[in-house]
């Protein structure tokens, strides 16, 4: 029995993907994968997801020169999330952050950014 047999994909067909970086253990983004984005992105070695507002498959990078060297893959005790650890190159986050998380909140409700972008 294959892993992507033990996975519970949404009624969509698809699975929350967490991408962290490897080195540090800082989160950097989340998107979604489907079963042939998942066997891609073991096979190729880099990041493949599926993009809901596209209805196609895209490789992280492949527009930016920012791809996601695939260091490994995990899946959560439910089946129902994958976390991918990867090698970052440049920024993960489309608005040049190293991460899409660069919004913190405070209690108040406000936020801050909390980080600085990336110089291209």
């Amino acid at each position: 029995m294959s892993f992507i047999d033990l996975l519970k994909f949404n009624a969509d067909g698809l699975i929350p993907a967490i991408v962290q970086d490897a080195q540090n253990g800082q989160v950097l983004m989340m998107a979604w994968m489907n079963k042939e984005s998942v066997q891609r992105t073991l096979k190729e070695g880099h990041t493949v997801f599926w993009s809901r507002s596209r209805q196609k498959y895209w490789v992280k990078g492949e527009t930016s020169g920012h791809f996601q060297k695939v260091v490994s893959l995990a899946f959560d005790c439910d089946g129902d999330t994958l976390l991918v650890k990867v090698e970052q190159t440049g920024a993960a986050c489309h608005e040049n952050y190293k991460s899409c998380f660069f919004r913190t909140v405070n209690p108040d409700g406000t936020f801050f950014i909390n980080s600085e972008k990336i110089k291209e």
